[in-house]
């Protein structure tokens, strides 16, 4: 019927039915819809099929006018969630733009392909956001939803926790479905105003930095889930952005065994992450206890690093932890582009 260019009568499949008749509504190829009518006892003439047609063609019109405007509004919904992320406008003007009721909370939601899995490029982010935009459409009416570089936002008033977290968790199975790639989703905590959306998605970007790059973390996570990663991470990006906040030890006795095939680093690592037992660290690097010790003697004659102090420590553990492969421990993952 929907592929019939004219008006299609369907056959009585039982006995207390009346014949009927159809005709597509469509916009050029595209079906729109149907429009049906019961003939009765006298079948549709020349006439009532013409107006059958005609009316399919009004409503084709109609319905095209209302897709477009319900486009236009998730369009506006679009740019207006993107700007306040960015922080433009005033809490007033964000919460006109949006629509959003008024009180609090509002809880803000980031999706991002896996980088362990299929695909983390623009195609990839291009799908997740249509995908996303017709999911949150059929779930949330009052959701809005804008991509913004990898990540896929999605704000969502008057949500609690528990229910943004629930929502979460399904939108994450359900879109995974249809990509065919992993997913992640940053649940951030509760906002009080619109003004605190680029709080909100300053910590949702932290979140997928960590949950993207591993897949040992959970798909769906709050910072409650990863805090101790992204504290790691921002105190990378501290020393990335002033070296000069480096011990200069730590560096030298990395380059000593890059260059000269020593494992103070990794010796050094061991011990702490034994929280000084030399035994057990010992047993991490398969060497002898007095063969740790020996390094960490050495350690501190040639690279001036006091391990007797703690927070030369803290420091020492904390550059070792980030220097990842280097320090024979597990590295930090990447900041995103």
């Amino acid at each position: 019927m929907l592929a019939a260019p004219g008006v299609v009568r369907l056959p009585v499949i039982a006995s207390d039915e009346l014949p009927r008749a159809a005709a597509a509504v469509r916009a050029g190829a595209m079906p729109l819809g149907s429009i049906w009518a019961i003939e009765g006892a006298k079948p549709l003439d020349a006439a009532g099929g013409r107006a059958l047609l005609d009316g399919a063609r009004l409503a084709a019109l109609h319905m095209l006018r209302r897709r477009s405007s319900a486009e236009l509004d998730v369009q506006a919904r679009e740019d207006a969630l993107r700007a306040a992320l960015r922080g433009d406008g005033t809490a007033q003007e964000i919460r006109f733009r949006l629509g959003l009721p008024e009180g609090p909370p509002l809880t803000l939601l980031g999706f991002a392909p896996a980088m362990y899995g299929l695909d983390r490029t623009g195609p990839a982010v291009v799908r997740l956001g249509s995908a996303a935009a017709r999911h949150w459409a059929a779930v949330h009416d009052r959701a809005a939803v804008a991509t913004v570089g990898r990540t896929v936002y999605t704000l969502l008033p008057q949500a609690r926790p528990a229910e943004a977290r629930r929502l979460a968790e399904q939108a994450v199975a359900a879109l995974g479905r249809i990509l065919e790639t992993p997913l992640c989703a940053a649940v951030s905590r509760p906002g009080d105003s619109p003004a605190s959306l680029p709080e909100l998605r300053a910590e949702v970007d932290d979140i997928l930095r960590v949950t993207t790059a591993s897949a040992d973390t959970p798909a769906v996570a709050e910072l409650a889930d990863t805090h101790a990663q992204v504290l790691l991470l921002h105190f990378a990006d501290e020393l990335s952005r002033r070296p000069r906040l480096r011990h200069p030890g730590i560096d030298a006795m990395l380059e000593h065994d890059r260059t000269r095939h020593t494992g103070y680093a990794a010796s050094v690592a061991a011990w702490l992450d034994a929280v000084g037992n030399v035994g057990e660290a010992a047993q991490r690097l398969t060497v002898h206890p007095n063969t740790l010790k020996y390094r960490l003697r050495r350690a501190r004659e040639l690279f001036g690093i006091d391990l007797g102090h703690r927070d030369v420590r803290l420091s020492c553990w904390l550059q070792l932890r980030l220097a990842g492969r280097d320090a024979g421990t597990p590295p930090a993952p990447e900041p995103e582009p």
